[in-house]
């Protein structure tokens, strides 16, 4: 092995597939604020929201799913964080 050069896979690049959009395929017009379970998908362990380019979902849903998530911790039925 030559020490100098960093290792590559063979193949090169990684094929990455394309994330399709939960809410789009549903034809959802609204994200409800008070379906905690769904919101709950979008929110790891520590409290935070999911970005975009891990989730798939497209723009307009993914600010609809923000604001659904930050209306559900105002009125207290998701935690901020979890400390």
């Amino acid at each position: 092995m030559d020490r100098g050069r960093p290792m590559q896979s063979r193949g090169g690049r990684r094929m990455h597939r394309r994330r399709i959009c939960r809410f789009c395929i549903e034809k959802a017009d609204l994200i409800d604020f008070k379906d905690v379970r769904l919101l709950q998908n979008y929110l790891p362990e520590r409290g935070k929201i999911i970005p975009r380019r891990i989730t798939g979902n497209c723009a307009t849903h993914q600010r609809m799913l923000a604001e659904a998530i930050k209306r559900a911790r105002n009125i207290a039925l998701l935690p901020y964080s979890t400390d």
